[in-house]
């Protein structure tokens, strides 16, 4: 065994701009022999867990890092030894030594199977704009005498909000720019302390121990998904103005829809639910209403309307709320639109929603009902201009055809980003998601 026949793997990123990952288990050892593409090791990044494969074929050599330790995208998590059997010849010394010089970040990453990471820099590539550069300058620039502080739109708004000076607040961020958590601590530090109270009697009650406070309270680290879900909420609830609407809809004739559609031959493979015909609602109304499938580019000031759904359906999972979407949507036809749904929902309740699964949404559904809610106010996906909750289905007394009968009644409810979707469009989209369920029929009309 030579220095030169062991190759070291990086952890690479498996999504878009991911920058750190938790290796939460391996599934091979020092001595173990690998292919091409076998699975090596299990990671949980901010957005999925991924089963990340081995670049090239040879002997395990070393793991480099623990499970349960979380890494930056870069850092070599195992040693290979190879012997030349991946068929490329040793780097010379000098190149691996040139290698070694570059940052962290400039160093190639390995082709994986699967993810299409290229080779070359991890940095991201910047966005052409048409609208003020970003701001990257080394140092702030100067007015008069007063500093120019460095803080994207998000963060001034959530300073402003708070009542905090950016000036005043100490830049962690790349460059000299103030972040969010930036403005939080100053916040919080700011804060005005309560006035020491006067001690209270002593009481003869015993001391708490070590072992009383872990019973009476637990921590759960923020990191992987809910970290990011987390982060993903705030920024939406502090970027857009949201609104809801809500609508109450007889949807009896789409429950026995529903069981009509359980009889046919071509859903006899696939579980059939009411979720189903309310996706195919929603994709109605987008086609009549392309906007409300549209998102915000604050960077170029534009609105960019899709014309292609990628529908999101939120899921709760054991490690948070992910929103895997269906690629293309509206294009497929019925059956395989309930396949779909089944298979994202079966991914996501296993933990193996991949990063592309979860990235390129343009518009939501959250199914509030199956947790016997009727209705709420959603926040949008970022980077999504609507979302609609789907309430729980209950009997109802409901004046059908001039008379009071119990019918089946859901609660939807629709909050959209005010800046692009006026009171006029979002009412018009919930009244034909909600005429749809009403009447199925409609439904095939409108898809015809």
């Amino acid at each position: 065994m030579t220095q030169q026949g062991i190759r070291q793997f990086a952890l690479p990123d498996v999504g878009e701009g991911l920058t750190e990952a938790e290796i939460l288990s391996w599934a091979v050892q020092p001595g173990d022999e690998v292919k091409v593409n076998q699975v090596i090791c299990e990671i949980e990044t901010a957005k999925a867990v991924v089963e990340l494969p081995s670049p090239f074929p040879g002997r395990v050599s070393e793991l480099l890092v623990e499970a349960g330790t979380t890494v930056a995208v870069g850092t070599p998590i195992i040693a290979v030894d190879t012997g030349g059997a991946d068929g490329a010849p040793p780097a010379p010394a000098a190149a691996a030594s040139a290698d070694s010089a570059r940052p962290a970040e400039e160093k190639p990453e390995p082709v994986l199977v699967g993810y299409g990471v290229k080779s070359g820099a991890t940095r991201r590539r910047s966005r052409r704009r048409t609208g003020p550069p970003a701001l990257s300058r080394p140092a702030a620039p100067q007015r008069g005498t007063r500093t120019v502080v460095l803080a994207k739109p998000p963060v001034r708004k959530l300073a402003k909000d708070l009542g905090v000076d950016l000036h005043a607040v100490t830049p962690s961020g790349p460059n000299g720019i103030v972040t969010r958590e930036d403005v939080r601590r100053h916040a919080a530090q700011a804060e005005p302390q309560p006035a020491p109270r006067a001690p209270e009697p002593a009481v003869s009650a015993p001391a708490p121990t070590a072992a009383d406070r872990t019973a009476r309270e637990e921590r759960i680290p923020v990191r992987g998904v809910l970290k990011h879900m987390a982060a993903a909420m705030v920024d939406s609830a502090f970027t857009a103005p949201h609104v809801t609407e809500f609508l109450q809809v007889d949807v009896t004739r789409t429950v026995k829809a529903v069981r009509r559609l359980r009889e046919r031959p071509e859903f006899a493979d696939v579980k059939v639910s009411p979720l189903l015909l309310v996706a195919r609602a929603l994709l109605v109304a987008v086609r009549r209403h392309p906007r409300i499938n549209a998102s915000w580019d604050e960077a170029n000031q534009e609105v960019v309307v899709r014309h292609y759904v990628n529908l999101g359906i939120a899921a709760a999972t054991e490690r948070g709320l992910v929103v895997p979407n269906i690629k293309d949507a509206d294009r497929l036809p019925l059956p395989d639109l309930a396949r779909a749904l089944a298979e994202l929902t079966e991914k996501a309740r296993s933990g193996r929603t991949s990063p592309a699964d979860l990235t390129g949404g343009t518009i939501t559904i959250t199914n509030i009902g199956v947790f016997g809610v009727d209705g709420g106010t959603p926040i949008l996906n970022p980077g999504e201009a609507a979302i609609l909750a789907v309430g729980q289905i209950r009997d109802m007394p409901w004046v059908h055809k001039g008379k009071l009968k119990i019918r089946k009644v859901a609660t939807l409810s629709l909050s959209f980003d005010h800046r692009l979707v006026d009171g006029e469009l979002g009412s018009k989209v919930l009244r034909d998601v909600g005429a749809v369920l009403e009447n199925p029929k409609e439904l095939v009309l409108a898809w015809g």
